[in-house]
């Protein structure tokens, strides 16, 4: 019972945010596997084209990332939270209409993907910032570790009913659930009650804005650990970004897979994702926050080197276990990554701090997509993976560079 759950869970805005996050997360995933199998197999795109539509959705990163951090810094968060949701809900009608008359285009699917990319960048920087508001420090990592879980439990759950939707021609459906997500996980933000702090007065004004976008910038540049798990995470960002331009491909053109078998794949590789998230207060605890991100780095890359020797039949297993040994890795150093960045900086700068991390990370994105797809026409899918994940599995050398190599412990405060 609710009632008699310890950690996170216990308070009641924390359970809103997390049931909210759980069922839009659902949603999501069900379309990330629907929306690249109805690109390949009604609108016939190829692997460039795969890029370019990976790619949309980030480019708003590059383009409002840094503003939108020092602008959470100045307003309450959970309104915007709200807002992005309604307007992602929107935009997912909209392609449903369209698919639904029989219009749908990829130039649509272009725009939709950069429009519910900006919405997903101030949503993102809301929602990074809002979490510690709703927890004490000292659960902060197990309320991260549920939100990871949920987000995980997602891609178990979703992804077979995605691919099941776009192999019978069930767009109109997945984007109409997906959009339903969205509101309601608008809904059940309405009915939290906790009160925000007070926001710091700042000036107004472009040249104010600019300042606080430079003091997010400083902060991050200037701090050891913040810096070093920058440029590892972004590399890697970079080369995973590739890799999921190709995948799809590979596993339906290459390997020769219907899509109701890649959903359930994908489906089962990301159960690993659920036992990263399990297993990373555990992780922390025993190992040290500094050494458990550098054992997530370094054992998971190794695993995605055996996703290119997939095949038909008992080859299937090397997907599965690569997949599921990586994802379960990538998950677990991020929930002590966020944890440890939340505890650490101080409030009135974590919105631009992580956005601004997040614009260097998702910045990589649309390049690693450009990139994946460039490789996948170049050199064809199967030697396209093989040359992103080495080039993943070799980026965690840069933790070697920084201060996490020699503490067990992350630090809990800049102060």
């Amino acid at each position: 019972m609710l009632g008699q759950t310890t950690g996170a869970l216990r308070h009641r805005d924390f359970r809103l945010l997390w049931l909210g996050e759980s069922v839009s997360q659902t949603g999501s995933a069900a379309t990330k596997v629907m929306l690249p199998l109805i690109a390949v197999t009604t609108l016939n795109v190829d692997s460039f084209t795969m890029g370019l539509l990976n790619a949309a959705a980030w480019v708003p990163w590059l383009v409002i990332g840094l503003p939108a951090g020092a602008w959470i810094d100045r307003v309450r968060r959970r309104p915007v939270m709200i807002g992005c949701n309604m307007a992602s809900a929107a935009l997912l009608f909209w392609t449903m209409a369209a698919a639904w008359l029989d219009v749908l285009t990829v130039g649509q699917l272009l725009a939709v993907a950069v429009l519910s990319g900006a919405a997903n960048v101030f949503f993102v920087a809301a929602y990074s910032a809002y979490i510690p508001s709703l927890l004490p420090p000292d659960e902060l990592t197990d309320g991260n570790a549920k939100l990871q879980m949920s987000e995980s439990a997602a891609y178990v759950v979703a992804p077979g009913a995605g691919g099941a939707l776009a192999q019978a021609g069930g767009a109109v459906v997945g984007f109409l659930a997906d959009g339903l997500t969205f509101l309601l996980s608008a809904a059940l933000l309405t009915r939290i009650r906790s009160r925000e702090s007070p926001v710091a007065k700042s000036p107004r004004g472009e040249r104010a804005l600019g300042r606080e976008i430079r003091e997010g910038i400083r902060f991050l540049a200037g701090d050891p650990y913040l810096r070093t798990i920058l440029v590892c995470d972004a590399g890697m960002n970079l080369f995973l970004a590739g890799t999921q331009s190709v995948e799809i491909v590979f596993l339906s053109r290459t390997v020769g897979l219907s899509g109701g078998v890649i959903g359930a794949l994908v489906a089962a590789a990301s159960i690993g994702g659920v036992l990263g998230a399990m297993l990373s207060p555990w992780l922390a605890r025993t190992a040290g926050t500094a050494r458990a991100v550098l054992l997530c780095a370094f054992c998971g890359g190794p695993f995605g080197l055996l996703i290119p020797l997939t095949s038909d039949g008992l080859g299937l297993l090397a997907f599965l276990a690569g997949e599921f040994c990586l994802t379960a890795c990538i998950v677990a150093g991020n929930v002590v990554i966020v944890s440890f960045r939340q505890s650490y900086c101080p409030p009135g700068m974590l919105g631009r701090v992580s956005s601004s991390i997040r614009f260097l990370m998702y910045g990589t994105l649309p390049v690693g997509s450009l990139l994946g797809g460039a490789l996948g026409g170049a050199l064809g899918d199967r030697d396209a993976l093989w040359v992103l994940y080495l080039g993943n599995a070799l980026c965690a050398l840069f933790l070697l560079r920084g201060p996490l190599r020699t503490g067990r412990a992350l630090p809990v405060s800049t102060g």
